[in-house]
């Protein structure tokens, strides 16, 4: 089975996308500063998500674009959040995340890792181990333009 991926991303940014260099610099949920990971999403709609709530700005004003990410199901190593501590959606990244992620990046025993996410657990996403010799192995689509809906600058009046 190929499994898509959505990685949504600042269009100034289009041609490091996959690197895992914001990650490597800043780190993540799942990554330590240090270690490179593109995290990716099932959904374009969780996509966008995780966009909006990292972004210092409500609503990004920004150009992004969309990358369709597909790969074969044997190239995923998963995780359930049965298998996480109970504190592993609070914010800031608790250690033991951030532990299992880098663990994994640095055993390079897979090409990606499906963690569900933080915002809707029931959900999704992927990181990638851009040092992972099968990475390059990955289809990534052309690149497609994205804008967030207006509404999401602009509070609707008629609702109180």
């Amino acid at each position: 089975m190929i499994i898509h991926a959505w990685r949504l991303v600042r269009e100034a940014r289009a041609d490091d996308a996959f690197s895992g260099e914001g990650a490597r610099l800043y780190g993540g949920r799942w990554n330590p500063p240090g270690q490179r990971a593109t995290y990716l999403s099932a959904t374009r709609s969780l996509a966008a998500l995780e966009v909006l709530v990292h972004q210092a700005e409500p609503v990004p004003a920004a150009r992004f674009l969309f990358f369709e990410v597909r790969f074969p199901e044997q190239f995923v190593t998963a995780i359930t959040p049965d298998e996480l501590e109970p504190d592993w959606r609070n914010y800031p990244p608790r250690n033991s995340t951030v532990a299992l992620g880098g663990n994994w990046l640095k055993a390079r025993s897979s090409p990606v890792l499906r963690v569900p996410s933080i915002l809707i657990p029931e959900e999704s996403n992927y990181l990638i181990n851009p040092d992972h010799p099968r990475a390059e192995d990955m289809e990534i689509g052309d690149a497609r333009a994205f804008t967030f809906d207006p509404r999401f600058l602009e509070p609707d009046p008629r609702v109180r």
